[in-house]
């Protein structure tokens, strides 16, 4: 090669060398300037938005995060548009961001709060603390899910829909359930987990038949959330489904679970199911045949319940008993009642979501709220009944609950009356 041959390929070398190094710094300038645009708030969104459309797709990163961390109303357009992107971490990004606007501090918890683009996992920051949702009054706009939706059925990567699978149970997804019940069907048990929970949330029973083909999953974690689903969504159709698992399996766990699901779907031809296993050494066991009991209403079973109720040492056998004999009729709240049992529970923090849930089913019977109501107002009441009884007014009460609640809304606690004033919006938007 001639010396010019050669000094024109070194200044080409030279050339491109500057260019990419120029293309560098622009990139560089272009997601600085985003970031410092971001801190002016919801006035520079509409500054930032185009930059969602930018080639490089750190630009496009830094655009989402902004519009994420500004969190305003005007950012759900933006939003849902950057849900659109093929980008794995944008997509999560314009999630987290969706649900920030609804449950706000999403953010800071959430899934993408320690992710760092080198070197992590989405996955590796799945939990099993997985029961945040939204109050019933929050109402989401149908954009909102459907972009959501939309990741779940088909987003860039795996993570990025048990991401957006975990964003629409959150956010009580209900238009989406097509999208997670196609999501059952893939061969990733963290995207098939995912969208398990967000139908249990959901609470939709039309959702139920489609994941009777998981009850006998080879993935144990899988295996147990569907059989907790098809108790929480009440499929009937199931029920020789469950038998099956409860008699075959040798998993204690896989036995609890597919008794207790099937205690959520009362059938008196499984009766003699319960009893047998209200003996049973394992204590859960001998809860989800309480349960069962409890569910079905057999006067009969009256006199095992009473003796069992005072003869059980363990807590949570014993609230499933007391939960049992007030559904039965036992409504009296005197010390060593069963429904004053269960009150009293609220103050432990090991099984105050135990005695809370049971209040809650117990308490769609006016007659439990009738009883309930004269608790709110004894003078031995604690802080922790009073919120828990909050709570389990909200979602079980009917109208004759509102008094009771507003009367709560403006107790001299700040605690109680918050809990109160949430609890009559709770109800409120509830009722018809």
């Amino acid at each position: 090669m001639s010396s010019y041959r050669r000094s024109l390929v070194l200044w080409a070398c030279v050339g491109l060398a500057a260019f990419s190094l120029l293309a560098q710094d622009d990139v560089k300038a272009r997601a600085k300037g985003v970031r410092e645009l971001g801190k002016g708030g919801s006035e520079n969104i509409p500054k930032i938005e185009p930059f969602l459309s930018d080639p490089v797709v750190d630009v496009r990163l830094e655009a989402v995060k902004a519009i994420a961390a500004i969190g305003t109303q005007r950012s759900l357009d933006p939003l849902i548009k950057a849900s659109s992107d093929n980008d794995p971490e944008v997509q999560t990004r314009a999630v987290d961001g969706l649900v920030n606007f609804y449950v706000p501090g999403y953010l800071k918890t959430g899934l993408t709060a320690p992710l760092r683009r080198a070197g992590s996992s989405i996955k590796s920051k799945f939990t099993d603390t997985n029961d945040l949702v939204i109050d019933p009054y929050v109402q989401v706009r149908p954009e909102v899910i459907a972009a959501i939706g939309r990741i779940v059925s088909g987003g860039a990567s795996l993570d990025t829909r048990a991401n957006a699978a975990r964003a629409v149970g959150i956010l009580r997804g209900r238009d989406a359930i097509p999208d997670l019940e196609k999501a059952l069907q893939s061969k990733d048990s963290g995207l098939i987990y995912e969208s398990l929970v967000a139908l249990e949330k959901i609470r939709d029973p039309s959702a139920g038949p489609s994941l009777t083909f998981l009850l006998h999953d080879l993935n144990e974690k899988v295996q147990i959330t569907a059989i907790e689903a098809t108790g929480l969504l009440m499929n009937h159709e199931a029920m020789n489904e469950l038998r099956d698992v409860l008699d075959r399996s040798h998993k204690i766990k896989v036995k609890r679970a597919a008794l207790t699901a099937m205690a959520q779907i009362p059938d008196p031809q499984v009766h003699a199911i319960y009893t047998t296993y209200l003996d049973n050494k394992d204590e859960g066991l001998r809860v989800a045949a309480a349960e069962g009991l409890a569910r079905l209403k057999d006067p009969s079973d009256s006199a095992a319940l009473e003796r069992l109720f005072n003869s059980e040492s363990k807590t949570e056998p014993r609230l499933s008993i007391a939960f049992a004999l007030v559904s039965l009729g036992k409504r009296g709240t005197e010390e060593f009642d069963p429904l004053r049992y269960l009150v009293n529970n609220l103050n432990a923090a090991a099984y105050r979501a135990f005695a809370r849930a049971y209040l809650s089913e117990l308490a769609r019977d006016p007659e439990v709220r009738q009883a309930l109501y004269p608790v709110l107002k004894e003078g031995v009441v604690t802080r922790d009944e009073k919120t828990g009884l909050a709570e389990v007014l909200a979602s079980s009460g009917g109208p004759d609950s509102v008094a009771p609640l507003e009367a709560l809304s403006q107790d001299t606690d700040p605690e109680v009356s918050q809990a109160g004033l949430r609890a009559v919006k709770n109800l409120r938007a509830r009722l018809p």
